[in-house]
C-alpha cells in the first residue's frame, strides 16, 4: 500500500491527526448486568487527513458503531473521540450536531438519496440544512462534473445507475467541505468494476482534499487502495496482518 503525505498542521502544538480523526480508549456499551453488550472495546483508531482507512470485520463486530460514535451520533461510555480537533463526546446534543455539520460527511449504501431531488438538489441540501449558501468551491455542478457526473445534474435517483447514486452520495458529504468523511459499505450494491471506480475516488478525494475517510466494508477486492486496514471482531480494533 502506497504512503501519501499528509498537510502541515495549521496551527502550532497540532498535529496532522489532530486536524482527522482520533478516538482513545473508547467503550461503547448496550444492556445491563449480564445482558451487556460491548459494542466498542477499548478502540484506538487514528485516521489523518489524506488518509483512507477500511475497517473490516464479521456483522454485528462494531462496525457500524464505530462510525456513529465517531460522527457524534452516538456519546461513548469512556474515551474521547476528536474531528478536526473538536471534542466529539460533548454531553449537548445541540453541540455535537453543530460539530458534525461542520466538520462529518456520512456517505450511506446506495447514496442514501432523497427519491424525489435531482442530482444537483441533493448537493444544496447540506449547504441549505446548514444555513449556507452555494459558493465557490461549493457549486453543486461543479462537484457532480469533478466526481463524473456532468451532464446528470436534473436526472432523479431512479434515473441513475447503482454507481451513480454513489457518486452523488459522495459528492454531497463532500459540499460541506468535512474533515472527516464516514463511509458505510459503499460497494454493497455495485457489481465489481463500479466497486473499483467508487473506491478509487474516495481515495482521490481523501488525498486531493486531505480528508480523513473512514470506510467500512466486507469487499476485500477494494482494499488495495487503503491506506491502512483495521479489523474488528466483537468490538475491538486492530490493524489487519
Amino acid at each position: 500500500m502506497s504512503s501519501r503525505t499528509t498537510p502541515s498542521p495549521s496551527a502550532p502544538g497540532t498535529t496532522p491527526a489532530d486536524l482527522g480523526l482520533v478516538m482513545r480508549g473508547v467503550h461503547l456499551r448496550h444492556g445491563d448486568g449480564a445482558e451487556t453488550v460491548h459494542a466498542l472495546d477499548d478502540v484506538d483508531l487514528t485516521v489523518a487527513p489524506g488518509e483512507l482507512a477500511a475497517i473490516v470485520g464479521p456483522s454485528g463486530a462494531g462496525k457500524s458503531s464505530l462510525l456513529a460514535v465517531a460522527g457524534g451520533l452516538a456519546r461513548p461510555d469512556e474515551g474521547t473521540v476528536t474531528v478536526a480537533g473538536h471534542d466529539m463526546t460533548v454531553s449537548s446534543r445541540r453541540a455535537r450536531t453543530e460539530l458534525r455539520r461542520r466538520h462529518v460527511g456520512f456517505v450511506f449504501q446506495s447514496g442514501n438519496l432523497l427519491p424525489a431531488l435531482t442530482a444537483a438538489d441533493q448537493l444544496r441540501l447540506p449547504l441549505r440544512l446548514g444555513g449556507r449558501r452555494d459558493r465557490s468551491g461549493r457549486d453543486p455542478l461543479q462537484m457532480l462534473a469533478h466526481v463524473g457526473l456532468a451532464g446528470k445534474a436534473d436526472r432523479r435517483p431512479h434515473q441513475l445507475s447503482g454507481g451513480e447514486r454513489q457518486r452523488v452520495g459522495i459528492a454531497r458529504a463532500l459540499m460541506t467541505e468535512p474533515s472527516v468523511l464516514l463511509v458505510d459499505e459503499p460497494t454493497a450494491a455495485l457489481d465489481r468494476a463500479r466497486s473499483h471506480d467508487i473506491v478509487q475516488l474516495l481515495a482521490q478525494e481523501a488525498r486531493e482534499r486531505s480528508v480523513a475517510v473512514v470506510m467500512v466494508t466486507h469487499d476485500h477486492d477494494v482494499l488495495q487502495y487503503c491506506d491502512t486496514i483495521y479489523e474488528m471482531i466483537d468490538g475491538k480494533l486492530a490493524t489487519s496482518s
